[in-house]
């Protein structure tokens, strides 16, 4: 039976995650029985389970994702001089980037892949 999906992904801390993988590990419990009882999915835990065995604690930290670097100068209306400047800084950078990956800019600022 497939778990109840309790709305927004859930994010789990590294002390979460081993209390739920000490009880596949330590009580001797199956992945179905753990995971209907802390309603994640089967898979989601076995893969826990997988990395804990083979890495260690270290590998239950959740790693920070980067995001979107120019998102916080996009949602306001008003910019001082110094976070212009940043952001046009910025967005040079990122085309720069892309043309060296093998990306064209057109005159409006779209991004062309081209392959070499």
């Amino acid at each position: 039976m497939p778990r109840k999906r309790q709305g927004p992904n859930r994010s789990w801390s590294k002390e979460e995650k081993l209390r739920i993988i000490n009880k596949v590990i330590n009580e001797d419990k199956s992945l179905k029985q753990v995971s209907e009882e802390e309603d994640i999915s089967k898979g989601m835990l076995g893969n826990w389970v997988r990395k804990y065995l083979k890495f260690g604690e270290q590998a239950l930290i959740n790693k920070k994702k980067p995001g979107n670097p120019l998102a916080k100068y996009n949602s306001r209306k008003k910019l001082t001089k110094e976070e212009q400047l940043e952001y046009e800084n910025m967005k040079l950078r990122i085309e720069n980037e892309l043309l060296k990956k093998g990306y064209l800019m057109k005159g409006d600022g779209t991004v062309v892949k081209f392959t070499k």
